[in-house]
């Protein structure tokens, strides 16, 4: 084990768009290889479905051939996991709606530093690695405590190494809504107008509790120097007939920032330590230490240039649950296997909504009213 995580560390460290396909494509192919092995050999059930699968894990020429999961077996209670219980450091769980079973991520010490490292590894190359004042729109407390970590939490909490102070906007309603608060987002922005500043928040709670509000009352806060990440939420933006370019021009409007500093992620806790940032191209990007595979959704084989599919997510990352390769139930089209406008090597996409008939995830468990109406 301590040669595989110093292998995986190696691929970690390097810049994480600096691969073309064939380079990234050699060593995850044998990484993901002797992960698969050290999985199996800690889970009898996964073993006994990698043993029938159709091509030999082994002789796989590429990772589109290795054995991969579909993402709803981490829906098990307890965890899916490759460690003892007692390694187990805390369990991420995703958003889901009023019904639904959340994913269960079991994390251990390892994956969980990891998964760190590699969120850390995007998003600086984005927006540099410099510590500033981190303004989340979100209630306190949403990373908790406890043994167990939302999909909103685990978003807030991935990008604190970035921060040089925390400070959260929105407040819980009275009638369990949630409220903005004013005061604190007012002396906040007042304090920091010339300063660098790094926003996050869920997409819909951004829109609905800071952005609207904002708008309607003609307020800019003057902040040019900032960033905004934002991630999640967009189903229930379209049906308020919001899209892409109306959500980052309002956001821009509200903040005082050009357009180009809303940058909107996809991410998914079974996929942990790994997002995909829009590109001033507005594409998102894989890291040198994951993959995405788009499949056709009849033949399952991997789509052309230009092509939709489902999407496949691959990553080095995880060693305490068998998350390596994972169908997923969202859509993406495939923009470039190598190269884009913005100079990133490597798989380029875009994400393109869920496949019909798939549960609907709730964004980042919203307030109880909103999720008990979709």
């Amino acid at each position: 084990m301590d040669e595989l995580a110093t292998r995986i560390d190696r691929l970690l460290a390097m810049p994480p768009y600096s691969l073309a396909r064939e380079e990234r494509q050699a060593a995850l192919l044998e990484l993901l290889k002797d992960e698969l092995e050290y999985a199996c050999g800690r889970n009898r059930g996964l073993a006994n479905y990698v043993r029938h699968w159709p091509v030999e894990a082994r002789w796989a020429r590429r990772v589109a051939d290795l054995p991969y999961l579909p993402v709803g077996l981490l829906k098990r209670q307890p965890a899916l996991s490759l460690v003892e219980p007692q390694e187990i450091k805390r369990v991420l769980t995703s958003s889901s709606t009023t019904g639904q079973v959340p994913s269960r991520i079991a994390l251990d010490s390892s994956t969980a530093r990891r998964m760190t490292k590699g969120v850390v590894a995007i998003a600086q190359d984005f927006i540099g690695s410099a510590r500033r004042p981190y303004l989340v729109v979100d209630v306190p407390g949403s990373t908790g405590g406890g043994p167990e970590l939302g999909a909103r939490g685990a978003a807030i909490q991935g990008l604190q190494p970035f921060a040089s102070e925390v400070v959260y906007c929105l407040r819980p309603g009275q009638d369990g809504d949630l409220t903005l608060d004013r005061g604190q987002l007012l002396q906040f922005a007042e304090a920091r107008r010339r300063s660098p500043v790094l926003v996050y928040g869920f997409t819909y709670i951004l829109w609905r509790y800071l952005v609207k509000p904002l708008l309607a009352e003609k307020i800019c806060l003057g902040m040019a120097e900032l960033h905004i990440l934002h991630s999640g939420g967009w189903k229930l933006l379209q049906e308020e007939a919001v899209d892409k370019a109306t959500f980052n021009e309002g956001l821009a409007r509200v903040f005082g920032c050009s357009p180009d500093r809303v940058i909107d992620f996809y991410g998914m806790v079974e996929n942990v330590g790994v997002i995909y940032p829009d590109c001033a191209q507005g594409n998102k990007h894989v890291p040198a230490f994951a993959e995405v595979i788009v499949r056709d959704p009849l033949t399952l084989q991997p789509v052309r240039e230009g092509e939709v599919g489902i999407v496949q997510v691959c990553s080095v990352l995880p060693t305490s649950f068998p998350g390596h390769l994972l169908l997923t139930e969202d859509l993406a089209e495939v923009v470039a296997y190598d190269g884009c406008g913005c100079g990133r090597r490597g798989t380029c996409f875009r994400f393109m909504g869920r496949v019909a008939k798939a549960e609907v995830r709730g964004c980042g468990n919203i307030e109880p009213s909103r999720r008990e109406s979709n």
